[in-house]
């Protein structure tokens, strides 16, 4: 078996997961731990770290790049925001060394948006996804979403992000399904409805403000017109949609590269097949895929 030489490792603020890669990239063995930075008591970062990696970390030469939130404030040690524009050559340089050529933090990513205010937009861990999820589907341009709590919109010309935008469109369906009137309402064990879920995606696209859409969510239930069971489909179809209506117009090349779970990736694609969107769904992969491929570039890895 070949050797590994990178230690990727996804370090969010539920879980902390690990893989052994070799010089090719292919992953060798994968580890996952219920220990998110919420779990991690201040100065306790390092015991955790060996806790569960010390014996792969005894490999001669092994490398460990780490991403997500252990480079937040909350995190190991803070590595700060690189602003975009900003392709692996920034990410390398401002990365954070715990030691020197041996662990080293990724930093996250910011862009200021358009307006009077130039409001900052930042990520943290999506963008070694981002990278590697372009490797994966050998492209250097191109617009990917990032579905989740807080999905993200991304921009990428010629290798570099230029430019991308945050919705709280993950935060905001659990919020109304579960602490707001409209879940009095809802039957949330209901299974997926594929069709309700459309016609929830194309109410999104109608005139009028999504929060007037919303309160459908109850009326259409109070009056019989819609099941309790579906109810969270058309809810998570009208959020989606008010989400794609803002920014299908800025899609590359009538196609969107989607990162991240499989059943929300499944939703999105779904969503923008219905708009006449093609799409290209990624998986974890792009994590393991974009760490290696930051790897290289820092120690010429073949």
């Amino acid at each position: 078996m070949s050797l590994p030489t990178l230690l990727a490792v996804d370090w969010g603020t539920s879980s902390l997961r690990g893989a052994l890669l070799n010089t090719t990239g292919a992953v060798l063995d994968m580890r996952e731990f219920p220990r998110g930075i919420l779990t991690v008591l201040p100065g306790e970062f390092e015991n955790v770290f060996n806790t569960c990696f010390s014996d792969w970390m005894q490999t001669p030469g092994l490398l460990c790049l780490m991403s997500g939130m252990a480079g937040s404030r909350q995190g190991w040690q803070e590595a700060p925001y690189c602003a975009c524009p900003a392709g692996f050559a920034e990410l390398g340089q401002h990365a954070v060394w715990l030691q020197a050529k041996r662990i080293a933090l990724v930093p996250g990513l910011s862009c200021l948006n358009a307006g009077p205010l130039h409001i900052p937009d930042v990520m943290r861990g999506e963008e070694v996804q981002i990278f590697g999820a372009l490797h994966l589907a050998q492209r250097d341009s191109a617009t990917l979403v990032l579905p989740g709590t807080h999905s993200k919109w991304v921009q990428v010309e010629h290798g570099r992000v230029t430019h991308f935008k945050t919705y709280m469109t993950g935060e905001v369906y659990a919020l109304l399904s579960q602490h707001s009137l409209l879940s009095k309402t809802l039957d949330v064990t209901g299974a997926f409805d594929r069709a309700t879920f459309l016609q929830g995606i194309d109410q999104s696209q109608q005139s009028g403000s999504v929060l007037h859409h919303l309160f459908a969510v109850r009326t259409l239930g109070l009056f019989n017109r819609m099941p309790a069971s579906a109810m969270t489909s058309y809810l998570s179809g009208l959020l989606m949609g008010e989400e794609l209506r803002t920014q299908i117009h800025a899609v590359q090349n009538g196609q969107v590269i989607l990162v991240g779970n499989e059943n929300l990736t499944m939703r999105y694609a779904l969503a923008l097949s219905h708009l006449n969107i093609d799409s290209q769904c990624l998986g974890a992969q792009a994590t393991w895929a974009g760490l290696f491929a930051l790897a290289a570039t820092l120690t010429e890895i073949p």
